[in-house]
This record gives C-alpha cells, structure tokens and sequence, in this order.
C-alpha cells in the first residue's frame, strides 16, 4: 500500500491507553485517536455487549478517506499492545491475500447460537474478534455503511454477522487471521502465548500455531495476562537493558522543599504489633520535609496508645498537621481508610496518599521520595519477610482471585529481575496520587464485596477502574513483621520477639559492633582468661532492667532459696531469675547465637553446648545488697554483663579475680565479661557506694 494509517478509540489517557501509546511509539506508529473528548458510552469493555460507539466513530472517520489503497488499521486501546512494527504488519497483511483481514478467537461471543454459520477452518481459529482488524479504506467503508445501531450495541455482533453471510464475506472480501500471525486475542488462549526474549526487545509467541503476533489484544478477562506480558513487551525488561522504563516520565523533586508536594501518611494499627516504637523512630527519619507532610494515624490497639502518645507528645508540632482515631472511637478498618483518604482528597493541596501499615519495617529513608520521583498513579515499594519468598504483592491471581505465583515471581523477589512491575495486588505500604482519589478512585466502597476481604476487594477495584498497580523493586525498601504469637503480657513485649522477628531483634538489641568481635576480634583481655566483648545495645539494657523492676519480685538475699535446685544458695544476691519472667527460651538462643560462637572462639577446642541452669539479673545498691564476698561460680564458663553506667547510675561497684590481683572497674554498659567459673577465677563483686547497678550473670555448663 501507498499510505495506510492506524485508528483506535479512546475516550481518557487511562494507564492502559499511556502502555499503548509508549509500545506503538516504539515502532514508530503513527496513530489517530477517535472519540478523544466523547465520554465511553458502547457498553463496560470488560463485560459484553457493547462497543457500538467504535463503529460510529470508524463510519465517521472513514467518510473522510477517499484514498483507493489506503489500508487502515483499527484496534482497541486500553488492553492492546504492540510486539512489532508496521513493516512486519503490512507485509503479514499482504500474504493474507485478503482485503480485509480480522482477528480471530478461539470463543464465539457473544452469540453462542452463530456457532455452525462460521465457515470452518483447516487449521487455527474460526471465530471473528472485533478487538482488531486491518484492510484497504473502501472495502472497510463498505463493510459499516449500513451501520445505523446505538453506542451500546455490540461491534461484535455487528461483524460478526457480516462474517458469517457468505456474499458479504466474498464481497467485502474478508478472512479470519487464524494462526495469530498479524492479531492475538488471549481469551481463551492463555495457554498458547509465552514470551519470547531476543536480543534487546520482547515480543509474545504462539506455541500453538509457532507464531509471532504483531499486535496483542487482552481482550476480555484476560486483563491480567496482558499486563503481566505488558511488563516486558515490546523492551520494557529484557535481559540486555533491564528495565528501560523506570527513567521515564520521572518527577524529580530537586529544588525547595518547601515546594515539595504535600503528602497524607496514613498509618494503620490494627493489631498487636512488635517494634511500634521502632515503626515511629523510621517514620521520624524519612528524608522528606516534615511541613509538607500530614499525619492520618488509626489505632485499634489500646496496647499501643502509649507509643502513638508518646511520639505525638514529641513530634505533632514538626508535621502539618496531624489527625487521630482511637480504639475508643470504635471505627472499623475499612471506614478509617476511607477517612484517611478523604483527609487527602478533601484538601487541596494534598498530592499523595501513602498508606503504612504499621508492620511495615520502613528500612529505606529516601522510599517516599523515590516513590514520588517515579511518577505513577498507584505504586508501591517490594516488601519482604527475611528468608521467605513471602514479598507484599502477588504476581498473578488464581481463579478465585487468590494468590498465584507468576513466572517471573521468585526472579523479582530475588533481584535477578529489577524494575517496575504492573501486579495485580499489593498490599501493606503504596503510594497513590490525589487525582486518582479524586477521579476514578473517589468511590466510597473500594474496599468492599461480598466475597473477598477488603485488602483483595480494594486491588480488585483499583484494577477494574483501570488503575495500574506498580511495584518496584529497584531498591531495597524494608521489610514486613511477623505479628503472629506477638504476646502483650510483658513491660517490654519486643524483648520476646527472638523467634518470630529475630533479624528486628537483632537490630534493637544486639550491639552494634558485635558483628566486629568474631570478624575483627573486637575484644579485649582486662585479666587473664577474661575476655570482654559488646553484646547488647543500650535500650537492651534499659529494657531488662525495666523489665526486671516492672516484675519486682527480687529475691532477698538469704541462703535459703526455693527457687533453685537443693533450695540453699552458697553465695546469694539480690536478684530476679530468667525463668520468673518467663524468659528462658529465649536466653538460650541469646547464649547460643551470640555468646557460643565468642566462647569458642577464645577457649579453643571448647564445644558449649549453651545450658545453663542459672541466668538473673542482680541488683546491688548500698542499703541493700552492695558487694558479693569472694567465690566460685558453678559453671564452666560465666557470662555477666553490665546494665548500667558507672559514674552516671551508680558509684563503685566492678569485679575483682584474687588470683591475679586483677580488677575490672569501669565496666562499659552492655558489654559482657566471659570467665571461666571454677578453680582459677576466685572472684568477688566490688561495692557499690552510691546509686543502683544492675547486672545479668549467667551460669553456663554448670
């Protein structure tokens, strides 16, 4: 053909219509847009009939095309995708041997009964799709001169009929393109496609028929799948370039902060959680300007209304502005979502909605900046759970609108894939822009339906109004908390986190240059055989012994202790045991985790296996308790670490080896001694003159 030219019908720049747009771009397209400005009236594309409003359009636009070899190409938008360019188009076309050419389907829709009028095929697909179809300016002309039916009526129906009369097929000289060579039509024919990676660029394959399809059509329910092979055709991902979209239509936020959009954080509580205070500490250090930032906090948990109080007592002032709902205001989950996004939609400076439930470990602190840098309507940073597959959006979605696992899931978890991923659900932290609150997410019932819970029903309506969810995985962003068997019955209930969060665990508690002391033996020798390490951090320290008075039960200091084994105690302290918090669990894995390997280290040849029978915390104070005479302990090995500052909490106090004459008397807070017990460590506890000490010892190999 002389000229040719490509038409579609779009009635908004949807997600979908933009992917359209950036694939037929790529290839050089160019394309004529119909019914810009018309409000949608042929029916909901996802459901028949409907589409009658195509054909108008075409009719109209065709009027205006007098052209004799014009060959016009027409094909839907918002679910379409282009895998090649319009040389290979035209020459597939040509080799049809027809002046029109239509897509074709395995499903006959959306008149079952039309069935046996459809010529047979000898190979391929015998149904008409209306989703494309290519062919010379006159014969089209002629195919839709008597259309004269309303927008919602079915174009489907329409041609389909014109199909199956055996004169108008010969006169307007039509065929179906059924091996999938020009047009693929996915309903009905998931099975068939795969994608097929060259060098640099993507594009889909039929196995069944070992065909390249030029345009692929999502037609239908198969709105998953063509977002799913939208993520990589025609070179959004491939294996030479990664990801070539994730610098495009970026929105840099250089310049003033004080111009920087105005952010709604919306923080959802809705269970016992662990590290909340740590949730605030990170909330705290998000690299964006506090003044263009307003706070949308929701607490169900009267279990954490100190540590909302507590941060709001502190911070309130520095946000724009803060709104708070309480257990006592009994508002349920789905309606204070609501109101958090209303809080942004009402405002009008409001940009951006970003939605954090508050098990989310916020690890990176330029996320919401980086998220806003991206540009997308909907998105949301990949979250995952240490040493799962577990991560905070599916890849694709059984039948039943359950999780299912994509192919390319385990390769986007682990990084092998990097970039932006069209996912149909997320859940647990995203970003989403004001306009899309305000324009086709401004329903009120998002997050209801009769059969999915609210988080799946709200993707499902995202998805529907033709919303694109993103997530990234460009970064490492954070993580998401385990909150099952989170017990509330403790002071400091995080301290017992150990099994369910240990790498959260560790962060809190374990000091930060333990790492160093089997690495670069960051450890000291104060006496012979004594060797001193750091192990805990500061609000470990604090919290054990918080924890400690909060129980209050400290023994008295007699010899006579029913607590132990044989109920007299040689050399008694004042003092709480492990086991009397319920603690001992998880002081075994503290000992074998960190103190073991320390022990095997420094005492070669030793194998711990970590038991103890005795591990408390003890308290000395002038008018109580100060000193502890000279003895032996019964273990192998003793651990005791120090839990306050000397100079600041107490005067005095440290610990004296007899044998060596060898006295440790400035003990650092958190950092442990390690001793053997017996024979040749003869020791004693110094007094303490002034203020409180606390120490935990614990008797190891006994």
């Amino acid at each position: 053909p002389r000229s040719w030219s490509l038409l579609t019908v779009a009635s908004q720049e949807t997600d979908g219509f933009r992917r359209f747009l950036r694939s037929a771009k790529h290839f050089n397209y160019t394309i004529k847009v119909l019914g810009g400005g018309e409000t949608w009236e042929g029916g909901d594309y996802i459901s028949p009939p409907g589409g009658g409003q195509k054909v108008r359009l075409l009719k109209s636009a065709l009027e205006d095309i007098q052209e004799e070899n014009k060959v016009i190409l027409f094909v839907d938008s918002y679910d379409v995708i282009f895998s090649s360019g319009p040389k290979e188009l035209l020459k597939k076309f040509q080799q049809a041997k027809h002046r029109v050419v239509f897509s074709a389907e395995t499903l006959i829709w959306p008149d079952r009964h039309l069935e046996d009028k459809h010529p047979h095929v000898r190979e391929g697909k015998r149904f008409l799709g209306a989703g494309g179809f290519i062919g010379y300016a006159p014969n089209l002309k002629k195919m839709v001169s008597d259309w004269s039916g309303a927008d919602s009526d079915s174009d489907q129906l329409y041609f389909t009929k014109i199909y199956i009369n055996p004169e108008k097929r010969k006169s307007i000289n039509i065929t179906l393109d059924s091996k999938c060579r020009l047009f693929q039509n996915l309903h009905g024919a998931l099975d068939e496609v795969v994608l097929k990676f060259e060098d640099g660029r993507v594009r889909a394959r039929n196995v069944l028929y070992d065909t390249l399809p030029v345009i692929i059509h999502g037609n239908g329910p198969t709105k998953l799948q063509i977002n799913y092979l939208g993520n990589y055709i025609p070179n959004l991902w491939t294996f030479e370039t990664g990801c070539t979209i994730c610098n495009e239509n970026l929105r840099p936020l250089s310049g003033l902060q004080s111009e920087y959009p105005v952010v709604v954080i919306g923080i959802f509580i809705q269970q016992p959680t662990p590290f909340v205070t740590v949730f605030f500490e990170r909330l705290l250090n998000l690299k964006y300007p506090k003044n263009r930032i307003q706070l949308f906090i929701y607490n169900q948990e009267s279990h954490h209304e100190p540590h909302v109080r507590t941060f709001l007592e502190y911070h309130e002032s520095e946000y724009q502005g803060v709104k708070l709902i309480g257990p006592e205001e009994d508002i349920d989950p789905v309606t204070s979502r609501n109101i958090g996004f209303e809080m942004c939609r009402d405002n009008i400076d409001c940009e951006y909605f970003f939605s954090i439930d508050v098990d989310v470990v916020l690890k990176n602190e330029d996320t919401l900046r980086i998220l806003i840098e991206l540009n997308k309507p909907f998105i949301a940073p990949m979250m995952t759970k240490p040493g799962r597959l577990w991560t905070n959006f599916w890849g694709a979605l059984s039948a039943d609108g359950y999780y299912a696992r994509s192919e390319d899931y385990v390769d986007i978890v682990q990084g092998h894939r990097v970039g932006l991923w069209n996912v149909p659900y997320v859940s647990h932290i995203f970003l989403i822009k004001a306009d899309a609150l305000r324009t086709d997410l401004k329903d009120p019932d998002l997050f209801e339906s009769a059969t999915l819970d609210p988080d799946m029903a709200f993707c499902s309506k995202v998805r529907n109004k033709g919303v694109f969810m993103f997530v990234t995985n460009m970064h490492t962003y954070g993580r998401v908390l385990s909150t099952e068997n989170y017990q509330t019955n403790h002071l400091h209930n995080d301290l017992w986190q150990m099994f369910e969060n240990p790498v959260e665990w560790e962060e809190r508690y374990i000091h930060e240059n333990y790492s160093k002391v089997l690495k670069d033996a960051f450890i000291e020798t104060p006496c012979p055989d004594v060797y001193w390490f750091p192990v805990f951090t500061d609000v470990a320290c604090k919290h054990l012994i918080e924890e400690m008075e909060h129980f209050g039960q400290w023994s008295g200091g007699g010899n006579v202790d029913n607590r132990i084994q044989g109920g007299y105690e040689n050399v008694p302290t004042i003092d709480i045991h492990m086991n009397q918090i319920g603690y001992e669990k998880e002081w075994h894995k503290f000992l074998l985790d960190y103190v073991a390997p320390v022990t095997e280290q420094m005492y070669p040849g030793y194998y711990t296996r970590a038991q103890f029978d005795l591990a408390f915390v003890v308290r000395y104070k002038p008018d109580e308790q100060p000193a502890l005479r000279p003895h032996h302990d019964a273990s192998t090995f003793t651990i005791n670490i120090a839990l306050n500052q000397v100079g600041i909490d107490y005067q005095g106090g440290g610990c004296r080896f007899l044998r060596y004459n060898c006295s440790i008397k400035a003990p650092r807070r958190g950092w442990a001694l390690m001793h053997p017990g017996r024979l040749t460590h003869y020791h004693e506890g110094l007094p303490t003159v002034e203020g409180v000490r606390y120490i935990v010892v614990s008797f190891v190999d006994p």
